[in-house]
């Protein structure tokens, strides 16, 4: 099966879950990733990479240098990453989990967060909290990088998430929108976290930071 019958299939699924039709462009994921270290042993953590189209540009980047965590809830589309990238670290789990899944590989923080996952996935009781969760596990230098859909990023959901970066980040940077991307898509850069590792608000705080 191709990777995009096979993000199709898993789309169809479950739509609320994957969110998109089709993988990312090359455009894109060339803007998405482009935060990762070209030298040095950094840790980087990959939430929701789908069949991995970031995934492989991230492999590609390190060329074997430090780790490589990604964090995908499909289980499916989980175990067809192992398959495709033995020197990946893939992890079957909910990003929420994160703090937890680099405790468990002895890793205190993450030099990059590289995020596809959809906003759907930053709604309800635990997403509400998930961008300050992802700040609180990044170094002091560490970034984090999201992508979102053009045609939503007027909508309230999109501008409640914004509002969420700039309050768990000093520096929230806008991508121009790529076009080649189907639906065209752009990405938030944000850095210099305002919650230290370690140092996760309570769940009471975060709902205040997203309501």
């Amino acid at each position: 099966m191709s990777e995009t019958a096979l993000f199709a299939r898993e789309f169809l699924r479950n739509p609320f879950q994957t969110a998109s039709l089709i993988p990312s462009s090359a455009r894109l994921v060339e803007r998405l990733v482009a935060v990762v270290p070209e030298r040095g042993e950094p840790v980087v953590v990959e939430l929701g990479p789908g069949t991995g189209p970031a995934t492989e540009a991230i492999q590609r980047k390190l060329a074997g240098r430090g780790r490589h965590i990604a964090v995908e809830l499909n289980e499916r589309l989980a175990a067809h990453l192992v398959r495709r990238f033995p020197r990946a670290e893939i992890v079957t789990d909910s990003a929420w989990e994160l703090p937890r899944i680099l405790a468990e590989r002895e890793l205190r923080t993450a030099d990059v967060v590289v995020s596809s996952l959809p906003w759907s996935a930053f709604t309800g009781p635990h997403g509400s909290a998930l961008v300050p969760k992802i700040a609180s596990v990044l170094s002091e230098s560490g970034v984090y990088t999201q992508f979102t859909y053009a045609w939503a990023n007027w909508a309230s959901p999109s501008r409640r998430r914004l509002a969420q970066l700039r309050q768990a980040f000093e520096e929230v940077v806008t991508s121009r929108t790529v076009y080649r991307n189907l639906p065209p898509a752009l990405v938030y850069s944000a850095r210099r976290p305002r919650v230290g590792a370690g140092q996760f608000p309570a769940p009471a705080a975060a709902n205040r930071v997203a309501s």
